[in-house]
C-alpha cells in the first residue's frame, strides 16, 4: 500500500512538473536571449514576469511531491513512474501550440502508459529499499554528471543546440534527484547533500530555459525529462543496489522500464519540421516575410 501511494503521488508530482515546465516555456521562448555575460539582464527577464514565476512554483510544488515519494518507495521505482508524465506534457503541448502529434509520438504516448500498467503488475514481487551506496561512487556518479552536461553545452552546435542543451539540463535534473536521494536517506552527509540538489537543481532550471529559447517545448523538456528518469532508475540498480525480482515478474519490471524509457524516447525526438516555430523566428518573419 505504501509504494501504490508513492507511485500516486509520483504520477501527480509529474503533472505538476510538466505544467511548469509548459509555463516557463512560454515566457522563456519569448524572452530576450538569456546570456551569462549579463546574467542580472536575464534573471531580471523571468524573474519580473509571473507567469514565469507561476510556472516554477508549479515545478516545485511537484518537485515535493516528488521527494515525498522518494521517501516511501525505492528510487527506481519512482523514476520509472515518473517517465510516464512526458505523454501528459506531450498532450498539453500538442493543445497549446496546435500543433498535432506524430504517429511516433503517438506511439509514444502509449508505450509509456502501458509501461506504467506493467509497472503496477510488477508491484506483486519484492520492492525493498537498496543499501546507500558509499559517499565516494555517488561524488563520483555527481562529478561526472557535471562534466557530462559541461561537455553538451560546449559541444551544442555539433549536435545541435536546442537538443543538448535539454539533454545537459536532464543530466543536472538527474543529479540532482540522486542528491535528493540521498538527502532523505539519512545519515551524517544530508547536509552536503542538500547543498548538491540545490546547485544541480538550479543550475538544470537555468539550462533548461536557455535551451527553451533553442527548440520546441517537446523536445526540450521532453529529452530534459527523458534522461532525468532514465539516469536514476540506472542510479537505482547500479549504486543504490535495489533488490530486483526474480522470475516472471522481474521480466515483467524489466518491459516496463523500458516502455516506460523507450515511451520518452520517441515523445522526445519531434522533426524539425513538426515543431512550432520559437517566438524570435515569428517576429523575424513578420517583420521580413521573405
Amino acid at each position: 500500500m505504501q509504494i501504490a501511494f508513492a507511485l500516486l503521488i509520483t504520477l501527480v508530482s509529474a503533472c505538476l512538473l510538466n505544467v511548469g515546465y509548459l509555463l516557463q516555456y512560454s515566457v522563456a521562448s519569448q524572452a530576450p536571449p538569456l546570456s551569462l555575460r549579463h546574467p542580472v539582464a536575464s534573471v531580471r527577464s523571468l524573474f519580473g514576469n509571473r507567469r514565469w514565476l507561476l510556472g516554477v512554483a508549479t515545478e516545485w510544488a511537484g518537485w515535493l511531491l516528488y521527494v515525498a515519494a522518494l521517501a516511501l518507495a525505492p528510487l527506481s521505482l519512482v523514476q520509472a513512474t515518473a517517465a510516464g508524465g512526458i505523454g501528459i506534457l506531450a498532450i498539453m503541448v500538442s493543445r497549446v501550440t496546435h500543433v498535432p502529434l506524430t504517429g511516433g509520438e503517438r506511439a509514444g504516448a502509449l508505450l509509456s502508459v502501458v509501461g506504467l500498467a506493467l509497472l503496477g503488475v510488477s508491484l506483486l514481487g519484492s520492492h525493498e529499499e537498496g543499501t546507500p551506496p558509499g559517499y565516494l561512487w555517488i561524488s563520483v556518479w555527481l562529478v561526472a554528471s557535471a562534466i557530462a552536461a559541461v561537455v553538451l553545452i560546449g559541444l551544442s552546435r555539433l549536435v545541435g543546440g536546442g537538443p543538448a542543451w535539454g539533454l545537459a539540463a536532464g543530466i543536472l535534473f538527474a543529479a540532482g534527484d540522486v542528491s535528493t536521494k540521498m538527502a532523505v536517506s539519512g545519515g551524517a552527509a544530508d547536509v552536503a547533500f542538500l547543498a548538491c540538489l540545490i546547485v544541480f537543481y538550479a543550475a538544470g532550471t537555468a539550462v533548461l530555459q536557455a535551451g527553451f529559447q533553442r527548440g520546441g517545448a517537446l523536445t526540450i523538456a521532453g529529452l530534459a525529462t527523458l534522461l532525468t528518469n532514465a539516469l536514476p532508475i540506472a542510479a537505482g540498480m547500479l549504486i543504490f543496489n535495489e533488490p530486483f525480482p526474480g522470475g516472471w515478474v522481474g521480466a515483467v519490471r524489466i518491459i516496463a522500464f523500458g516502455a516506460v524509457i523507450g515511451g520518452a524516447f520517441l515523445l522526445s525526438t519531434r522533426t524539425k519540421g513538426g515543431q512550432p516555430r520559437p517566438a524570435q523566428e515569428e517576429r523575424e518573419l513578420a517583420v521580413n516575410p521573405t
